[in-house]
This record gives C-alpha cells, sequence and structure tokens, in this order.
C-alpha cells in the first residue's frame, strides 16, 4: 500500500509551498497596483511611443468610405427620429459669426491634445499618488475607441453624401486641422465614432472638477468637455451620438481603473513618498 501523502496533524508540504506562492503572487499584485511616484523619461516615453502607436493603428485602420457612409446616412436618420438632429442648424448658425467659427476651427486642431498633455503633467507634478490611475483611464479610453473605429467607420458629417454641411476649416482656410485641408491626407477620415475630443476633453474636465481647489477652475473643469460638444458638431466633425460613444469609452477606462487599484482614481492617495525611503509624503519634483 502507498504511503499517505500527509501525517494527520502535520501540513502537506506542497499546500505549505501553494500556500507561500500564493502569497507571494498577492504581494507582487499588491506592490504593482500600489501608487508610486513616476519617473519622467518614462512617463514622457510611454506618451510619445503611446500616441505614435495610436496614430499609427487609428490611421492604418481601412476607411472603408462606403460603409462609413452608410453609417453616416442611418446615424442621420436616427437623430432625425428621436429628435435631435441639429447639427446641421449649429454648424450653419455659427459658420455666420466668421471670428467665432474660425477660433473653433483652431480651438479643434489644438486644445485636444493641448489641454490633454496639461492635465496630465499637472498630475505628474502635484498628484503623483494619482497620476498611473488616471493615465490608465485615459489610455484605456483611447484603446478601446481604436477597436471602434475598426468596427463602425464613421463619415463625418461633413463628408456626408447629399447632407448641407459645411465644412467650416475648407471654407475659411484654417491652419493645423487634420480633419481637411492639406493635411486630411495624413488621417483617416472615416473614423468619427467615437469621438475622442470628447472623451478626452470629459476625461480632463472630471480631473480638474474632482481634484482642483480654486473653484473657478473646477467650473472651468465642467466646461470644458460642454465647449468641446459645441466645437465637433458647429465645425462637422461629429454627430451628436459620436459624443455619446466617446463618453461610453470614457466609462470604459475608468472601469479599467476600477478594477486594477480597487478605487477610483481621485480616491487614491494624493501623495506618495520617495521611492525606496519613508519619511513624510511629498509631491513630485522635475
Amino acid at each position: 500500500m502507498a504511503a499517505p501523502h500527509s501525517v494527520a496533524g502535520q501540513a502537506d508540504p506542497a499546500d505549505a509551498q501553494d500556500e507561500v506562492n500564493g502569497r507571494a503572487g498577492n504581494a507582487f499584485l499588491r506592490r504593482l497596483r500600489a501608487p508610486r511616484r513616476p519617473r519622467l523619461w518614462f512617463e514622457i516615453l510611454l506618451i510619445a511611443v503611446s500616441y505614435w502607436t495610436y496614430s499609427l493603428i487609428r490611421n492604418a485602420v481601412p476607411e472603408q468610405k462606403a460603409e462609413a457612409l452608410r453609417n453616416a446616412d442611418w446615424i442621420w436618420k436616427t437623430e432625425h427620429t428621436l429628435g435631435i438632429a441639429f447639427e446641421e442648424s449649429v454648424n450653419h448658425a455659427i459658420n455666420k459669426v466668421t471670428w467665432l467659427i474660425v477660433g473653433m476651427n483652431y480651438y479643434y486642431a489644438t486644445l485636444h491634445f493641448v489641454v490633454t498633455l496639461g492635465v496630465l503633467v499637472w498630475l505628474y507634478r502635484s498628484h503623483p499618488g494619482r497620476y498611473a490611475a488616471t493615465r490608465l483611464t485615459l489610455f484605456a479610453t483611447t484603446v478601446v475607441a481604436l477597436v471602434g473605429y475598426y468596427l463602425y467607420p464613421l463619415a463625418p458629417p461633413r463628408l456626408m453624401n447629399g447632407g448641407d454641411f459645411i465644412d467650416t476649416v475648407m471654407v475659411h482656410h484654417t491652419w493645423g486641422s487634420m480633419a481637411s485641408g492639406d493635411l486630411k491626407h495624413m488621417s483617416n477620415q472615416y473614423a468619427a465614432m467615437p469621438s475622442m475630443h470628447i472623451g478626452w476633453s470629459t476625461w480632463a474636465g472630471l480631473t480638474i472638477f474632482a481634484l482642483a481647489t480654486v473653484p473657478w477652475v473646477r467650473v472651468l473643469g465642467l466646461l470644458y468637455p460642454v465647449a468641446t460638444l459645441l466645437v465637433i458638431v458647429a465645425t462637422a466633425n461629429h454627430f451628436w451620438l459620436d459624443a455619446v460613444g466617446g463618453l461610453m469609452c470614457l466609462s470604459f477606462g475608468f472601469l479599467v481603473a476600477r478594477l486594477w487599484y480597487g478605487k477610483l482614481p481621485y480616491h487614491l492617495p494624493k501623495l506618495v513618498p520617495v521611492r525606496g525611503q519613508g519619511g513624510p509624503l511629498l509631491p513630485v519634483k522635475p
């Protein structure tokens, strides 16, 4: 008869080893999830590589023009059915105010990047304990948006067949937009759903509102995605429903960060100790 694997009253060595391995694995996960001070060189490299990858994948997605135009027709009909097909009226009304629409063109072309990077820098300097989780939210939002571009090509209103939308960049010869003009060949013109202008601006606005201490700055945080929604519609770059898609992607980003860190990014500690040292919690310094 074979000898028993364990003697009564004694722990099985295999079970004990499994327990040790389990504790080691849990400790490793806790270390990965623990808020820590970001490293400047790593963050710059990560953001540069991530944006390059995002642009490469987004622009490599097949444009599928015919399908994108069919989807745009369906969106437009659906919005008419729901009674929210206001894009054309907004586009025409604001286009009559030259200084306003030109300003919106530049807003669309620049603030999408400037504000997002500005918020990341502010988090890095003043909220290092929350930086990684908030950055993860942004990255997860962007990744799922890329899936949307692939699965649901969509023409913006300004490219619709038979539409009466005004391409405000073309009409006013605005510099800098990747959406039209001389730079349009560098960007996929049929990746309107979801709107990352809304996804990123809402991420930035909520972050500012949640973490800023000056009341008027917090109000600006809330107004930023609202203004962005008006801009993307007035310039005929997106439908209202593209904004809904952007918000859904952002919700997914927050869910990923919540599952990984166990809390929403804004509920994590603001400050973290210097790596490998104890002592007071200090904000990060460049």
